[in-house]
């Protein structure tokens, strides 16, 4: 792979990098946080938070202007994966987690060895560039309004990850049902191009709030639930004779291709198997998406 690869997201404010190198890198800071995974090799550098010393498998951090530098360990090249986020986003997403308007939120911790904020951050970082969503970066869904349906899987993956850095989250999980008229609306109308947003304040909880009520209630997320319906509604369009390229506009995927991929991740097999009738008969039970 190239030495630095630098990939605009999904989330304005979010900037992903992937790196493979034996290069060090002097003192230097960064206006926007930093977290990131070490894939393979090790390094050491220097921060502000002290010596810092990172091996695969750990979670590295930098907050906005902390001054540090980096160098491969033993001279091999060492991999990584680094996200960089606007301050105001994850201040946002902190307020949410700990349902306090104005939350502060600062990296503590320069290394971070706990498997699960781990792949909290690999989950994120493959929605943030449509690797898990069936999604191409900048492709958009739902055409209709200009939404994209990964923006709203990368915003919930967001908040489980501050989440779990904050070691926990507040209390309020929201009254029982307080998902319901969410559940109704994206039932009624898989294709609607609808925000995480949209959905909590119409249910007057904030982002997390309502990301783990309606999980509470549904047993996925809201991503996760429109992605099932959406697929559901293309099933039966297409086995009505839709063409397939209509079926996915019909049905909210950006085009053919990524209803395509979601089909196969979820069923097995191609739309245009369905369209031949093979496997019309079958229902299927499909593994919740990872947001």
């Amino acid at each position: 792979m190239r030495p630095f690869t630098i990939q605009s997201t999904v989330i304005e404010g979010i900037v992903a990098v992937r790196a493979e190198t034996d290069a060090s890198f002097g003192r230097h800071t960064h206006d926007d946080f930093g977290i990131g995974l070490i894939e393979a090799g090790a390094q050491v550098s220097a921060s502000g938070r002290g010596r810092v010393e990172a091996g695969p498998g750990d979670v590295i951090t930098v907050n906005p202007g902390e001054v540090h530098d980096g160098h491969a360990i033993g001279g091999a090249p060492r991999r990584w994966r680094m996200l960089y986020l606007d301050p105001g986003l994850i201040g946002r997403a902190a307020s949410d987690v700990r349902e306090e308007p104005g939350a502060r939120f600062e990296f503590t911790d320069p290394v971070i060895a706990d498997p699960q904020i781990a792949a909290r951050f690999a989950a994120l970082a493959s929605v943030l560039s449509g690797e898990r969503t069936g999604e191409r970066t900048g492709e958009r869904t739902g055409e209709r309004t200009g939404e994209t349906a990964s923006v709203m899987a990368a915003e919930s993956g967001l908040l489980c990850l501050v989440a779990r850095l904050l070691g926990g989250a507040g209390t309020l999980e929201g009254p029982v049902g307080s998902a319901a008229v969410a559940r109704q609306r994206i039932d009624d109308d898989p294709a609607a191009a609808l925000t995480l947003e949209r959905l909590a304040r119409e249910a007057g909880l904030s982002r997390f709030q309502f990301l783990r009520a309606f999980a509470r209630e549904t047993g996925l997320t809201p991503h996760a639930y429109i992605v099932q319906k959406r697929l559901g509604l293309a099933r039966r369009v297409i086995l009505r004779g839709t063409p397939l390229g209509e079926a996915a506009a019909v049905a909210g995927f950006a085009d053919q291709s990524h209803m395509t991929r979601l089909f196969v991740r979820s069923f097995g097999f191609t739309p245009g198997c369905l369209a031949a009738g093979a496997p019309a008969a079958i229902s299927f039970k499909t593994a919740p998406l990872p947001f």
